[in-house]
């Protein structure tokens, strides 16, 4: 059976490492939404809160400074998933991060009523092991819908 259909809003992106660092890649206030729909399609934005507008009305526009900025506070995908053996795998089309498109990432979670848990598995670098939990929580709608 699978729980995680419907919209999800983002509460926390937390980076957590062996040594004990905790940090929030795109700030303690970030917020996001993720998605499955019931036909396999998912998808999800986070950005960081109060980004600086570009200097342009062109959405592919600005300079290379102000895109590099708008690159480094924002992470989205898409594609399709499915749901087994307490991981949900994301089969990923397209990503703002160009290295996960058609790409497959596996995420453990844990779904405690309303509230859903994704983490990475654990990668290491020069020695640090470091995981990341993105904590969801079940999206009841716009409040003036």
């Amino acid at each position: 059976m699978n729980n995680l259909k419907g919209s999800w809003r983002l509460l926390a992106w937390r980076r957590t490492t062996s040594k004990g660092d905790v940090s929030y890649p795109l700030g303690e206030d970030a917020s996001g939404l993720l998605v499955y729909t019931s036909t396999g399609r998912m998808m999800v934005q986070m950005t960081a809160a109060r980004r600086p507008a570009l200097e342009t009305t062109d959405p592919l526009g600005g300079s290379a400074e102000e895109r590099a900025a708008a690159y480094s506070t924002s992470l989205g995908y898409f594609g399709s998933y499915r749901v087994a053996e307490g991981k949900v795998t994301h089969r990923i089309e397209g990503s703002s991060f160009p290295n996960w498109s058609e790409t497959e990432q596996v995420r453990p979670y844990e779904l405690k009523g309303d509230e859903l848990i994704l983490r990475t598995p654990p990668s290491e670098s020069g020695g640090v092991t470091t995981v990341n939990e993105m904590s969801w929580i079940r999206d009841k709608g716009p409040a003036d819908a």
